[in-house]
């Protein structure tokens, strides 16, 4: 990875080389140029990191799609002030939002790293050798993976988006909309190439959880199908691009029903399992503590983390727990941008390990100290400056943070999911109990009476549901598991009823007392809250510090109203894409048009 920023700009010229034959469609020394790439492993895989690279740029993947798709959600909210911020997050976002519309925006240049994954691919099927080379059909696999990856990025963020499969020529450089079904089953199809081409976690080339593996290409077919073949919404076929405002259904095509897909994605999924490439770590705080210091090895429980130069990206600086302190950062402030609803922690269960590590409800200020940061802000505890201790942070807007992809407890879940519409609750019983049993150290059989209650298929999703918020918080899988699940808006609405009576003090929270207490942990880099659990309303003594009126101000009034702070402003389901932004309808020459209202 530390080769990445020197050998870019190889990458990024060898294909522009190519491209222009392709581009322009008339026959050149280029296509020497492409024979010449592409029959050497070392020019390929400089193409493949200038695929890594498109992902790396400011307003791409690192600056503007990571730090705002996914937002809100019933379990995550945007805690920052920036305006055009929460235009994004709280459903009313305009085609001119100065964030997204933009020449370099998110929606350009994903397809611009698609654009080189179809010329990677094309040269690498034209001249690679790839079914009888080891190293090019890794490439390759490895190419169908990222492109995958993008597409499906984009149709969760836009819906249907022009669907380009071959190198731009002049006939291809205008497009309009296609079928999302189109892309579906693309990518779902390079999935199963790249399965046959690449090697398991840690075998081979795949030694590094930023390059793919066997275990992502199937793992990433399943979470697929499982979008293909739910809930969404959707304009009539035939009528992408038409202005249509949709509705929310399943897919038309009997390619992507569950009857079809669900068997192939439970096969790749049980793959995965029974290679035993992959596993759960038996410490859920260890594993966060080392994606803070960049552990990018294989054959633990990160099966894929996004391919970021150790000098790039914004995710801690973005996602962190709020900190101004001095050691941190100069006179700057930095993460807290997004957080936990502030509802979620008192859903888990009392003994989850999960709840104290992934909702965090204080902040780290100048001179070091820590302190609460008050009800309606809470953040992200899996990630921390404090625990960045391989490479502490430098105060910059990058921190070298490799976000998480995918884990192997999503295997596990989603083979639940699958196993349980499957109608094989048994199984599905089992990947849950394994999760679950993870989060309670010690208290194992709490987790095993907790499954071993589940008596049927309804209450088996309903614990899935559960499971993967608990799971997966701060990872921004919600949003798209909440839209397949036909369940965006019924789960937020649910969501900000919690809120408005924990405002208030009322329905589950009227116990709650208004005074909290807190102490350091031992380590010192921490800090415990007493008065959110149960039962907890008297004084806990020595070594506690008071917050009173934490709550309610002495008049009684509550002193956060969370429900002005706004899940959503416009009704998500309507609301659940992006548009395309101004500037890419402008450039479009009128072949782009939105749908869904905007």
């Amino acid at each position: 990875m530390k080769k990445f920023l020197t050998i870019l700009s190889v990458g990024t010229l060898a294909l522009s080389l190519i491209s222009c034959d392709k581009f322009f469609g008339v026959k050149s020394e280029s296509a020497a140029d492409a024979a010449a790439v592409f029959t050497d492993y070392t020019l390929s895989e400089y193409a493949i990191f200038g695929i890594h690279e498109s992902f790396g740029m400011v307003n791409s993947y690192r600056g503007r799609f990571l730090p705002w798709y996914g937002f809100n959600s019933d379990i995550e909210w945007y805690n920052g002030s920036n305006s055009a911020g929460k235009e994004i997050t709280q459903y009313y976002l305009s085609t001119t939002n100065t964030q997204l519309n933009l020449n370099n925006g998110p929606y350009n240049v994903i397809y611009e790293a698609i654009e080189k994954a179809n010329l990677v691919i094309e040269g690498l099927n034209e001249y690679g050798n790839c079914d009888n080379d080891k190293n090019m059909g890794f490439l390759l696999g490895e190419a169908l993976c990222l492109r995958a990856m993008a597409y499906f990025d984009l149709v969760k963020a836009w819906g249907d988006v022009p669907a380009r499969f071959t190198p731009i020529t002049t006939e291809t450089i205008y497009m309009g909309k296609s079928n999302r079904d189109v892309i579906y089953k693309q990518i779902l199809s390079d999935l199963e190439r790249a399965a046959e081409l690449l090697p398991y976690s840690g075998e081979g080339k795949a030694v590094s959880t930023v390059r793919a593996s066997k275990n992502f290409a199937e793992g990433l077919y399943a979470r697929i199908a499982l979008s293909a073949s739910g809930y969404a919404l959707r304009v009539p076929d035939g009528e992408e691009g038409t202005g249509h405002p949709g509705e929310i259904r399943l897919s038309n095509d009997p390619e992507l029903s569950k009857d079809v897909l669900y068997p192939k994605a439970l096969a790749y999924l049980k793959d995965v399992i029974d290679s035993k490439t992959n596993h759960l770590e038996s410490d859920y705080q260890k594993m966060w503590y080392n994606m803070n210091n960049l552990v990018t090895t294989t054959g633990g429980e990160t099966i894929f983390s996004f391919p970021f130069d150790n000098n790039r990206g914004r995710w801690n600086f973005t996602f962190a727990g709020l900190s101004d302190a001095a050691s941190i950062s100069s006179n700057v402030k930095r993460g807290g941008e997004g957080g936990p609803v502030p509802t979620l922690w008192f859903d888990y269960d009392s003994d989850d390990i999960r709840r104290d590590l992934s909702c965090i409800n204080y902040k780290w200020n100048k001179d070091d100290s820590i302190e609460p940061s008050g009800i309606d802000t809470w953040y992200f505890g899996k990630y921390r400056f404090n625990w960045m201790v391989a490479q502490p942070y430098g105060g910059g807007n990058d921190d070298g943070i490799k976000p998480v992809v995918m884990r192997y407890s999503d295997i596990l879940l989603m083979a639940a999911e699958i196993e349980n519409e499957l109608g094989n609750l048994d199984e599905a019983k089992a990947h849950l109990l394994e999760v679950r049993s993870r989060a309670f150290p010690g208290n194992e059989s709490k987790a095993q009476d907790y499954v071993d209650a589940i008596s049927s298929k309804e209450a088996m999703f309903e614990a899935i549901v559960d499971e993967r918020a608990f799971e997966f918080v701060g990872e921004f899988l919600r949003k798209q598991d909440l839209i397949r699940w036909n369940l965006l808006s019924t789960k937020m609405n649910e969501t900000l009823a919690k809120m408005e009576a924990l405002s208030n003090l009322t329905g589950d929270y009227a116990a709650l007392p208004n005074t909290i207490y807190y102490q350091y942990n031992d380590a010192g880099d921490a800090i415990s809250i007493y008065g959110f659990g149960e039962g907890e309303t008297e004084d806990p003594g020595k070594g506690w510090e008071a917050v009173n009126e934490y709550f309610k101000d002495s008049k009684g009034k509550a002193k956060f109203d969370l429900t002005k702070k706004l899940l959503f402003k416009n009704d998500p389901d309507q609301n659940m894409y992006w548009p395309i932004f101004d500037n890419s309808l402008t450039n479009s020459q009128g072949y782009l048009k939105n749908d869904f209202g905007y």
